[in-house]
Order: structure tokens, then sequence, then C-alpha cells
């Protein structure tokens, strides 16, 4: 029953990020950039961040797709900011490995909402929407290395 309960738990808190979206929209100014689609299931994602000094100072997403995608872009982009890069990169890594079913270090970094996200594995079809938002991160923090 326990189970039960949270898997309700999560679906409200996956819900609530999709209805009332964190740091939805676009930055007016220079900022790094990065658009990926999952031609899977038609979600789309731009996601945009404010990268100083080796850290997150701000992040938005823009898009449109299923809750778990959207939900997930909401929850990715509170989580980033502020971080160093690195961090953000390896709570990437950790939230690619919860997703995949792999071991992962819970104690690295408090996940917060994005626990919620877990169920997501024991549908492998959707694993690609909950992961759309976090690899649009990647992408953009590993280029801007470059």
């Amino acid at each position: 029953m326990a189970s039960n309960n949270l898997d309700t738990l999560y679906r409200q808190v996956i819900m609530d990020h999709y209805k009332n979206p964190r740091n939805q929209g676009v930055f007016s100014d220079d900022t790094l950039t990065v658009n990926l689609n999952n031609p899977t299931c038609g979600d789309r994602v731009q996601i945009q961040m404010k990268v100083e000094d080796g850290q997150v100072e701000a992040a938005k997403f823009e898009g449109e797709g299923c809750s778990i995608s959207m939900a997930s872009a909401s929850m990715m982009t509170q989580a980033i900011k502020g971080m160093k890069v690195e961090d953000a990169l390896k709570m990437s890594e950790i939230f690619s490995n919860m997703m995949l079913g792999k071991d992962y270090d819970e104690d690295l970094f408090d996940l917060g909402d994005i626990e919620a996200l877990q169920g997501v594995t024991k549908f492998p079809a959707r694993i690609k929407c909950a992961t759309l938002a976090w690899k649009a991160m990647e992408q953009g923090l590993n280029e801007k290395d470059k």
C-alpha cells in the first residue's frame, strides 16, 4: 500500500510541475541555447542557460510535449540554478542512471522533486520524454567548454 501512496504523490509532483512550470520562458539577452526534439513522440524543448565563471546562474525552458517531458524540464531548470557546471553535468549523469534503472549515488545530490520521475522507468518508451531536457542541458554545457 505504501508504494501506491508514493506513486500517487509522485504523480501529483509531476502534474504540479506540468501545470505550474518553473522557469518557463526565454531570456531576452544572449544566452546558451539548445533545441532538442524527440521525433518518436513529438516532444520538443528549448533550454536556455546563463553560465558565468563555471556556474549556471539561471536556466529557462520552452517547449511542448507530454506532462513527463515538460515536468522534467521544469524540475531540471530548478535543480541546476546556482550549480557549478561540473555538478550540473554530474547530476544529469545520476538522473540518466536513475532513468535507466542503474545504480546511482543518491547521497551526492538531493534530487528533491526529480525523484518523482523514477516511476517512468516502468515505461521504457517514456524514458526519452523524461531525459530530453537533461540531454539538452548536457549538450549545451559540454559545447560551452569547447
